[in-house]
């Protein structure tokens, strides 16, 4: 065995004895540029993370979760076989990049938060639309969990239960002037618009601004579209209700952004919004924050969230665990990515595509492992606020 693949072994060997124990672990194997291989437990390797050259192997010995991500993202190191075996045992490398993470914090105070998140929000988002439609659901283009009656449903028909229990949650009727916060790809917007809503929707991506009107113009929909911060928005009369699709992970100042939906809200309106969850505010992988969602977000915290509310005007009208079907929701984002990638690598390039199939997968596994959560809240503002 070659030096070079010998002290990632000598690494690897290491960690495998200090984070799975006696026990043991699932088999894996790791491979040099010459094709050597070392196996790490016993039986069939389930998946096998390849160097193609030295700095794939520098990468590997780091056991550095990120360092490693980067390498495979540049196409210098491959993953062989199950992907979903490796990310289930992600936490056997190490994420430990603090000043990233401060460097995120940091940034909103000297640049200000409004500018900073439309910098972070590009940085995801400002892709063309044909990328995320590559796995999105293909009636209503959302990009926030479907939910499931059954897991061989379809997304789209999962989608469409979501977007109705929206409207329901928040007594929507023909010619309500509805906020959509974060309006994506239009799935709330189009559907509520083809309804006789008025949907004002917030965007602060270009590529969604662009998407956004053409889709308004095209179906000719009484909805408006506003590239402008939530924090910046002023209209001249209140809405009758506030929608917020899967964009509370990108609001993590509770207090301010309630207070701004009681400042928007008429009396007696009400609020729907899901998102994903972790147990702990500001949890996130290194590579999630790096390549994925910069800034300074955070997914939901539910029960400081919740706190937030208790200390508000808003009244807590219900709470749903979306955690299986934003599971559910993943497994097809991810299914769908795969069987696209020709087209995916062929537009948008190799990094692009690896990318995306470790973030969507990596949702998936999290959801599964309840590593992630996700939820559903419907506020109420009472008549008398």
């Amino acid at each position: 065995m070659g030096s070079a693949l010998g002290s990632v072994v000598t690494a690897f060997e290491r960690r495998y004895s200090a984070y799975f124990g006696s026990a043991g672990g699932p088999p894996f194997a790791i491979s040099g540029p010459d094709g050597a291989q070392h196996l790490f437990g016993s039986g069939e390797p389930l998946f096998t993370l390849a160097a193609l050259d030295a700095h794939a192997l520098r990468a590997l010995r780091s056991l550095d979760r990120l360092v490693i991500a980067e390498s495979y993202l540049a196409g210098r190191l491959d993953v062989i076989g199950n992907l979903e075996t490796l990310l289930a045992h992600r936490n056997f490398f190490i994420d430990s990049h603090p000043l990233l993470r401060a460097w995120h914090f940091l940034q909103p105070k000297i640049s200000g938060q409004t500018k900073s998140d439309a910098m972070w929000i590009s940085h995801h988002y400002d892709i063309e639309a044909d990328f995320f439609l590559s796995f999105l659901d293909t009636r209503h283009r959302c990009y926030s969990q479907a939910i499931f009656e059954s897991d061989d449903e379809s997304l789209e028909d999962a989608i469409t239960r979501k977007l109705d229990f929206s409207l329901n949650a928040v007594n929507a009727k023909p010619g309500d002037r509805i906020l959509d916060i974060g309006a994506g790809w239009g799935a709330f917007t189009q559907y509520a618009g083809r309804k006789g809503m008025h949907v004002t929707s917030l965007t602060i991506s270009r590529a969604s601004e662009k998407y956004l009107n053409d889709l308004v113009h095209r179906e000719q929909l009484p909805c408006e579209v506003r590239r402008e911060h939530l924090y910046d928005h002023r209209p001249d009369e209140k809405y009758d209700a506030i929608v917020i699709l899967g964009v509370t992970e990108h609001l993590p100042d509770y207090d301010r952004s309630l207070a701004k939906y009681r400042s928007l809200l008429k009396p007696g309106g009400k609020v729907y919004l899901d998102a994903s969850a972790k147990r702990r505010k500001y949890e996130g992988s290194s590579f999630l924050l790096k390549h994925i969602y910069p800034g300074n977000g955070s997914l939901m915290c539910l029960h400081d969230y919740l706190r937030a509310v208790a200390a508000s005007p808003f009244r807590l009208e219900s709470v749903h665990d979306d955690r299986h079907s934003y599971a559910l929701t993943a497994w097809h984002w991810a299914d769908r990515f795969d069987r696209a990638r020709a087209e995916v690598e062929r537009r948008w390039g190799l990094a692009q595509f690896r990318k995306f199939r470790l973030y969507l997968w990596g949702c998936y596994d999290g959801f599964s492992r309840d590593d992630l959560q996700a939820y559903r809240v419907v506020l109420g503002l009472p008549a008398t606020a």
